[in-house]
């Protein structure tokens, strides 16, 4: 079979085919991250990325390859979730441009695409780095260029396109240290060969997709503002304690019952959360499996609309400023309330807010000058796009962590202006060292330190510092690495895993290792990291 020209409906399926590609692969995806920590999630990211423009794209009754492709752009812009996900939508944009006047392609226009997705991407990002899934998109944009010059047939064209693409990703840990040091190939560069697999399955017949299976399409992370936005109304938590828990198949068995699904432990002992309509069903499949505790049901859809009530009177009193935070773990979130932050977006780690996330949060406020804290390094990119697609008055401040937006917001005034504001919220972030201790998801050996899967890991200032068994030590030795003499405060923030009383015990020790700092304990509630800190 040959096919020599694409057009929109067969795009279309492509697009649903490398859609399902990606969504099957994704935990392998994740399972490349750098540090080996649980929160790994570049193809949990892209997976939702695009089911965000399956979503769009099922709503264009076009067949024009144009009119796809477009669609394919702007749905893929909204729905874009952490790094991985603004860029794959800027590969999308930049195709969209290749094909604009195009009813249908051949292989030489279908190349020509290509390369002008792997431009875009590029000039979407401030400091490029080779190495990652811009290298993938570029070096096997350009091998397609002269690919096409010879291939017409559309089939044999991409499937050496794929070729060149793995030959590069082969590659990226001799472009990029970190990657190499990881033991690891890049994530954003695996996950996009596996879209174009999908592709090339659409055009060959190998379908992805079971018979009468629909793809999930992406939910949009809820505030505390958008009440009617929640499709799953209860916050559904609990631990199952048995012998030989199997994790994955767990999180199989509940994951169509919900979304916000976090499944975390070992075999003896496993924390679930899940977003759902129906904790009953969970908790049924929950007690087959052993003896559960810590049963915690809340009603999101009351709770914020006592959010809104609250919030909507406090904006009415200052019409100068808002402010959108993203918080992760009730305890965080209520400090960011005690800031009288406007709206906060539940996410962080493992829950990246998308692109149109922001902007929904964005349209609920009248303001002069709306601030933004991401709270983490990989939803900067979204947030930044936000303030690109708004037509209001944005700052965007880059904060990389909880600890950062919590200093930032400490630094702000309502009465100054938003420059000075601006300037006086990116020093304070010059100010802060923050570090963070969670846990190991596979054996690796990062800057000489031997790690386990399973083991206490300690990560400060980009870099792993410490791991061990034992988590206060990790956590000690974590400290002592960054702690200078010059540092007067250290902040705690203990997550929803580690007990109150444990908590107050190790910042008791604490306050012996550091006699001349203070020590400020907070409950964060934060999952999957044990610890999060700040020093000043």
């Amino acid at each position: 079979m040959i096919v020599e020209f694409i057009d929109g409906s067969l795009f279309k399926e492509m697009i649903l085919q490398g859609a399902h590609s990606l969504e099957k692969n994704k935990e392998l995806v994740n399972s490349l991250n750098v540090f080996p920590v649980p929160d790994g999630d570049t193809g949990t990211n892209m997976s939702l990325t695009m089911k965000a423009a399956v979503k769009e794209v099922n709503s264009c009754d076009s067949n024009s390859i144009e009119e796809v492709a477009k669609a394919l752009a702007n749905g893929s812009l909204m729905g874009a979730r952490g790094n991985s996900g603004v860029i794959l939508s800027q590969i999308f944009r930049g195709f969209a441009k290749g094909v604009k006047g195009k009813s249908k392609i051949n292989t030489e226009e279908f190349a020509f695409a290509f390369t002008k997705g792997a431009e875009t991407a590029y000039k979407a990002v401030m400091k490029p780095v080779e190495g990652t899934i811009l290298t993938v998109a570029r070096e096997s944009a350009e091998h397609s260029l002269l690919i096409a010059k010879e291939e017409k047939d559309t089939i044999a064209f991409l499937q050496k396109v794929i070729k060149q693409a793995e030959i590069t990703l082969k590659k990226t840990p001799d472009m990029l240290q970190v990657l190499k040091e990881a033991g690891v190939v890049d994530s954003g560069g695996k996950g996009l060969i596996y879209i174009y697999i999908g592709f090339l399955g659409a055009l060959s017949g190998e379908s992805f997709v079971k018979e009468n299976e629909e793809i999930e399409l992406a939910t949009v992370t809820h505030t505390h503002e958008m009440v009617e936005d929640l499709e799953f109304s209860y916050c559904t938590e609990f631990l199952i304690s048995a012998s030989n828990i199997n994790t994955d198949k767990l999180r199989d068995e509940i994951e169509e019952l919900g979304d916000s699904l976090l499944v975390v432990g070992n075999e003896n002992i496993v924390k679930v959360h899940i977003h759902t309509n129906n904790p009953g069903i969970a908790l049924e499949k929950a007690i087959k499996l052993g003896h559960i505790s810590d049963i915690k049901i809340d009603n999101m859809m009351l709770q914020q609309r006592e959010q809104t009530k609250a919030e909507l009177k406090k904006r009415a009193t200052n019409k100068k400023y808002g402010i959108i935070t993203v918080s992760m773990g009730q305890g965080l979130t209520r400090i960011f309330e005690d800031f009288a932050v406007d709206v906060i977006i539940e996410g962080g780690q493992t829950m990246n807010p998308s692109t149109e996330d922001f902007i929904k949060a964005i349209d609920t406020m009248d303001t002069d000058t709306i601030v933004i804290l991401p709270n983490n390094s990989n939803i900067i990119m979204a947030a930044n796009q936000a303030k690109i697609i708004s037509s209001k008055n944005i700052i965007v401040i880059p904060t990389k962590s909880v600890p950062q937006g919590i200093s930032a917001l400490i630094a702000f005034n309502i009465d100054a202006d938003a420059r000075i504001n601006e300037e006086a919220m990116l020093e304070a972030l010059k100010n802060i060292k923050t570090a963070q201790v969670t846990y190991a998801v596979r054996d690796t050996t990062f800057n000489d330190i031997v790690i386990a899967k399973g083991d206490i890991i300690g990560m400060g200032n980009g870099d792993i510092k410490a791991a061990g068994k034992d988590l206060v030590e990790v956590s000690k030795k974590l400290l002592s690495e960054l702690v200078s003499e010059e540092d007067e405060i250290i902040t705690v923030y203990y997550g929803q895993d580690v007990a109150e009383n444990d908590a107050n015990k190790f910042a008791q020790e604490l306050e012996k290792i550091f006699p001349n700092c203070d020590i400020e304990l907070y409950d964060g509630g934060q999952p999957l990291y044990y610890y999060l800190f700040s020093i000043e």
